[in-house]
């Protein structure tokens, strides 16, 4: 049985740096650096908890084009298993051109690509049904399968007895709580950043975002309040707020696919979600320490040794 199959977006970043204008129509304009990265919140965050030390899946969908292969070889190389990958002949694979200004300031030009056509039929069941835990993420950055399609997905992943686990997007449509909706009765655990949560629930507290979602059916919620740490509120209804670690950080990019990452292990794990939120922490601290989505990500033995140099272990 394997640990976690995430479920949602793979994305080729192609980042150009330093970019400081863009060149007149036909013209060319020289920069230090041109290059490739993975991304995508399902993506990353498998990668990150294949460091960690669980067996991890992807299912998602990718272009059969170059980028597609490079993803593909991307989650190989991390021994994340990529047999729920659909390579679609049909769609491009998803893809942002990162543009870095001198001040390190970024501008995007994406492509919703094969993320904007994955839908309920492309996810095999019966390879979900070899895992314990599902992480469907990135949620409303996927036009076939927000909503309605994500509900259908989560219900039929809980008919199968998975431990299931939600992380959100930007929802640049501001449709925030209707494609979420018909997931929350079948969730576990949901776990968006606080920007997101409140949107969806139109609340600023994180106790009264909880209570919303809870309503709506959702067994436990955890938000993400980045620098400030977490908040959960759990089934039974126990309120944590938890700080984060300390640490002089460098970069945030991947911080909060760290932070999900890190707490799922500890779901892994059987703990409670008090010490899930304290790992969590620590991996999405030590994500920002250095450069890169999961370059800081680290062993489960060294993230413990982190926790326990800050005194942060629980009893």
């Amino acid at each position: 049985m394997k640990d976690c199959v995430c479920i949602g977006i793979l994305v080729a970043d192609v980042i150009a740096k330093p970019v400081i204008r863009l060149p007149k129509k036909g013209k060319l304009l020289p920069i230090d650096t041109i290059t490739l990265h993975s991304g995508g919140c399902a993506l990353s965050s498998a990668i990150d908890m294949s460091i960690i030390g669980l067996t991890t899946s992807v299912i998602g969908k990718v272009g059969s084009d170059d980028f597609g292969y490079y993803l593909k070889s991307v989650l190989d190389s991390k021994d994340v298993n990529s047999e729920g990958l659909v390579m679609d002949e049909n769609s491009t694979t998803s893809a942002s051109v990162v543009v870095v200004g001198e001040d390190s300031e970024r501008s995007f030009l994406h492509s919703f690509g094969a993320n904007g056509d994955f839908s309920y039929k492309d996810i095999n069941f019966d390879f979900v049904s070899q895992h314990r835990i599902a992480f469907i993420t990135g949620v409303n950055l996927m036009a076939s399968f927000d909503g309605k399609p994500c509900g259908k997905t989560v219900q039929t992943i809980k008919a199968l007895d998975l431990i299931t686990v939600m992380d959100t997007a930007w929802d640049a449509s501001g449709r925030w709580m209707e494609l979420v909706e018909d997931s929350l009765p079948y969730l576990d655990y949901f776990i968006p950043s606080y920007d997101e949560a409140a949107l969806i629930t139109n609340k600023k507290d994180p106790a009264d975002i909880a209570n919303v979602l809870m309503a709506h059916g959702v067994k436990n919620v955890v938000i993400k309040l980045g620098k400030e740490g977490c908040y959960a509120k759990s089934s039974d209804g126990n309120e944590y707020y938890i700080k984060t670690l300390e640490c002089d950080p460098v970069e945030t990019t991947g911080a909060g696919d760290a932070f999900s990452s890190g707490f799922i292990t500890g779901l892994s794990k059987g703990w409670d979600i008090e010490k899930c939120c304290i790992f969590a922490n620590a991996v999405g601290t030590l994500s920002v320490m250095e450069i890169g989505a999961s370059t800081g990500i680290k062993s489960f033995d060294e993230t413990m040794e982190f926790i326990k140099s800050q005194n942060r272990m629980w009893k």
